[in-house]
């Protein structure tokens, strides 16, 4: 009885103590339980009002005077069986309550309000047929949420179940707890011990678990327990739920299987993408150079006998097969990019920026591009890759500048720390055509173009792979800018990588 009583206080202390807030000088309410405006019986609509025009002042003074010292002092009152008087229907009755007033702090704690928290014991001689009662409340509670309860003596192995264990199991009748324990499937018999031997230290059992029933079919349950020990610490009861479960895993099972077919159909999709990359590498790449060389051969052949007019069709003919090819070489690059590993190795970043200069030697001159450079420092990472992201990123500086002024291309890192990590901050800013902030995120999506082929050449790849590059780098890369006033680009690598391949 005295262990159901406990269990009864458990469930009902957080869901039927009458609680109330008040605040201000004049303790006005702000919040109030069901369970409190039944003890005051006052109707709904107290929200709002004063705690003196609930519990009239001239028979609640004192009540009044401990709750503002609360609030001035911070320091609680906790008053047990006193005498409380209560205007009822216009009938005024005497009470007995144990209550307490708790002050409420803010953020800055400062003193807000106070919570008043209110039991009723003036029928505390009753109490056995009350607990009977709420007992059988209690009881029904559960019965209508579908939670099975058991109670296990530990000295006799008893177990005693309500109708919801043995309705969710579909079983009539368990002997003791080893009935209940030889119905747990083999797989799961570790389970149910691991948390038995972690509920030795924390008291508390929490595990899922398939169960036999009387039809000799497996159902899962999640079962909880509390252990409940004697006054030497000695364990005496395990008192607990057990839940229907099986719904759930069910549906979760059908989803693993669901997400393995979904993987298994993109890793069909990844390596027929791969095969795709394959087929445009050996069989497009070739008809194209085909065109670009036939074309030259039959504009060399006949330069002397055809018109102007004809000349600037050649030149077209061969700048759309030179853009061909270069929207085949960046769909190769960017299709097979995580394909490919890459062995980690230091990397000295003021070399990879030296050797796309080179690169890009021509143009540079042909623009009369300025460079300015700082002392960057060395990383770890897949030299052709980080070649790759910053080759395309500083093409772009010069690809996107203005035709009225040379393009100026500033390269600067500064280390920062993140989770104790190190990390490389690169910038590289140009005084080019800038781009709308707007489009700041989108412009690393594939085949992404803020402007016309006809305006500037590209496949609209380059920084969807700078991305993809970064990202696999476990790293970053963002964009700032101005429209017409040049644009930035943030890249933040590891100095160090923690796996020897990417």
């Amino acid at each position: 009885m005295h262990q159901n009583i406990s269990l009864l206080q458990d469930i009902a202390e957080n869901a039927l103590l009458p609680t109330a807030v008040y605040t201000g000088p004049d303790l006005i309410i702000g919040f109030v339980n069901r369970a409190m405006k039944e003890t005051w019986g006052k109707g709904d609509q107290v929200i709002g009002k004063k705690f003196t025009e609930v519990l009239p002042e001239n028979k609640q003074q004192y009540l009044f005077d401990q709750a503002i010292r609360v609030l001035k002092t911070g320091i609680p009152i906790h008053i047990n069986d006193e005498k409380v008087e209560l205007d009822r229907n216009g009938v005024i009755t005497a009470y007995y309550f144990n209550y307490s007033f708790t002050p409420l702090y803010d953020i800055d704690r400062n003193i807000y309000g106070v919570i008043n928290t209110v039991v009723d014991v003036t029928e505390l001689h009753k109490s056995r047929q009350e607990t009977i009662d709420a007992d059988e409340k209690l009881k029904m509670a559960i019965d209508a949420s579908g939670i099975g309860t058991y109670e296990i003596n530990l000295s006799t192995k008893e177990i005693k179940t309500c109708d919801n264990f043995k309705n969710i199991l579909s079983i009539d009748n368990l002997t003791d707890i080893d009935d209940l324990v030889s119905r747990i499937h083999p797989d799961d018999l570790a389970v149910r011990e691991d948390a038995h031997k972690k509920a030795a230290t924390e008291g508390v059992i929490s595990y899922e678990a398939r169960v036999k029933d009387n039809e000799q079919s497996y159902k899962w349950v999640k079962i909880t327990g509390k252990i409940i020990r004697d006054q030497n610490g000695t364990p005496q009861t395990i008192i607990g739920t057990i839940l229907d479960i099986n719904e759930h895993k069910q549906f979760e099972e059908e989803l693993k299987k669901q997400v393995e077919q979904n993987t298994e159909e993109l890793r069909r999709s990844n390596d027929d993408l791969l095969h795709f990359a394959s087929i445009v590498s050996h069989d497009l790449k070739e008809p194209v150079r085909k065109i670009k060389i036939f074309n030259n051969v039959l504009k060399n052949e006949t330069q002397d006998h055809i018109s102007e007019k004809a000349k600037k069709y050649f030149d077209k003919l061969d700048q759309s097969a030179q853009r061909m090819q270069n929207i085949i070489e960046g769909i190769l690059a960017y299709s097979t990019i995580n394909k490919s590993i890459q062995t980690v190795e230091k990397i000295d970043l003021n070399e990879i920026i030296e050797n796309i200069k080179i690169d890009l030697e021509l143009i540079i001159k042909e623009r009369g591009a300025i460079f300015i450079t700082k002392k960057l420092p060395d990383i770890e990472g897949a030299p052709i890759l980080i070649h790759q992201l910053f080759y395309n990123l500083i093409q772009n500086a010069l690809k996107f500048s203005k035709p009225d002024q040379p393009p100026r291309v500033t390269v600067k890192s500064k280390l920062i720390k993140d989770n104790d990590i190190d990390f490389i901050k690169i910038t590289i800013k140009d005084n080019g055509i800038g781009l709308d902030q707007i489009y700041a995120d989108r412009i690393f999506n594939a085949f992404e173009r803020l402007h016309s082929k006809d305006e500037y050449e590209g496949t609209g790849l380059g920084l969807s792979l700078c991305r993809k590059i970064a990202e696999r780098h476990s790293g970053t890369i963002s964009a700032l800018g101005e429209k017409d006033n040049g644009a930035e680009f943030l890249v933040t690598l590891p100095v160090k990588q923690t796996q020897t391949t990417i």
